[in-house]
């Protein structure tokens, strides 16, 4: 029995989407739930099992296709699928039926350029794979820079840079934007056009921080099976001082400001594609053990491009971390329709005069970009002031003073 494999359904926000990598060829047994292809929206990559266990009779998309929800992508021969079934026969039987609609001329082709031509789709009469396809699909192929074989879109930005000289030649190589990053671009570009955006900077002393951390890891990582990082005390932080200043959290709608009264607080994650930006659904009521979970679980699902749509939408204020990178001090730009984004730099030991005397404190500097539509310079200056204070005094975060 013939099965239909399309594209799955695509959140409202989310037009259409491209194959960007294929895991199987025509002629492949797969098991159901194998995954057969990647598709990358503007926003994450998403993953298409097999519906059945069978074999993949035709490649109906192939890699730089742009799709839209329910579009076909492939179709399946179901079968009763063994370990140590006659894998040979099926490869045969299906290579036989390949061979049967491609021209003598198009195989002579496919042959030379060493092509599957399971991937190539025909247009001759009842699919019949001509010349002019295998043609077609050659040029396709260098249109979405193909870098190799097998490379996808995820690895040519890797291989372009392998390819490129040391030295000498002025080379260039033309390599398309994956939608994750063209989008990106468009909302940064649409933030600095749309927002009064306006930074004000501060520094934080370390130490307390750290000294607490050094006290209890022991102790919290045999409780709660994880280590207890600095995000954590930052989205406390700043939790309690979105409380004291509600419209750092708030966003603007029309002409309405809309303040938001739960914390639903962005964390800047980095990933082969960029940044993404998932969200702590109700940051404010978890403890500092589930805020490191969390953030643990995006970091590690980020690698691998497994972060939901729905994990990065919404988000009333975002905290960005350039220190890990080693960024000393920037200007983080605002995550649309949020008012808010606090910046994080690297910690480096410098002077600080505590009394009368010049100590070295690890220090790092704070960066509070802000929409100055809604929030004022006072206002956000006292924010960022408010979260310095429960930095360095841990304890508020815990009594809320």
């Amino acid at each position: 029995m013939t099965i239909e494999v399309k594209v799955p359904s695509l959140p409202e926000s989310v037009a259409d989407a491209e194959v960007v990598s294929w895991h199987k060829r025509a002629g492949d047994r797969i098991k159901r739930d194998e995954s057969l292809l990647d598709l990358e929206t503007d926003k994450v990559v998403l993953e298409v099992p097999a519906p059945v266990d069978g074999i993949l009779t035709e490649i109906i998309e192939v890699e730089g296709a742009t799709v839209t929800a329910d579009q076909l992508l492939a179709k399946m021969e179901a079968a009763e699928i063994n370990d140590e079934d006659s894998t040979a026969v099926a490869e045969v039987d299906t290579q036989s039926e390949l061979d049967a609609i491609v021209t003598p001329s198009a195989r002579k082709l496919i042959a030379e350029q060493g092509l599957n031509a399971g991937l190539i789709k025909g247009s001759g009469r009842d699919g019949r794979i001509l010349k002019e396809d295998v043609q077609t699909y050659m040029q396709a192929s260098k249109e979405v820079e193909t870098v190799k074989p097998a490379a996808t879109k995820l690895e040519v930005k890797t291989a372009v840079a392998e390819a490129l000289p040391v030295s000498g030649e002025r080379v260039e190589k033309r390599v398309p934007m994956t939608r994750l990053r063209a989008r990106v671009a468009e909302r940064l570009l649409s933030a600095q056009h749309n927002a009064a955006i306006l930074t004000t900077f501060n520094e934080v002393n370390m130490q307390p921080i750290m000294d607490l951390r050094n006290k209890y890891q022991e102790k919290f990582e045999k409780l709660y099976g994880v280590r207890i990082g600095f995000m954590s005390f930052f989205v406390k932080a700043a939790i309690e001082a979105l409380k004291r200043y509600p419209t750092v959290n708030a966003s603007i709608d029309d002409n309405d400001i809309v303040y938001h009264g739960y914390f639903d607080i962005g964390v800047a994650v980095s990933s082969p594609r960029g940044l993404v930006v998932p969200v702590l659904r109700d940051a404010d009521q978890m403890n500092l053990a589930e805020i490191e979970k969390a953030i643990g679980d995006f970091v590690e699902r980020a690698k691998d491009n497994s972060i939901s749509i729905e994990e990065m939408i919404g988000g009333t204020f975002t905290l960005s971390n350039g220190g890990v990178f080693g960024s000393l001090l920037s200007t983080p730009i605002l995550n649309p329709p949020q008012s808010g984004i606090l910046g994080m730099h690297k910690i480096q030991q410098r002077p600080v005069v505590e009394g009368e005397q010049i100590v070295a404190r690890p220090m790092m500097y704070l960066a509070l970009s802000y929409d100055h539509r809604i929030i004022d310079g006072k206002e956000a200056v006292q924010f960022l002031v408010a979260l310095k204070d429960a930095i360095e005094d841990p304890a508020r975060i815990i009594i809320g003073v």
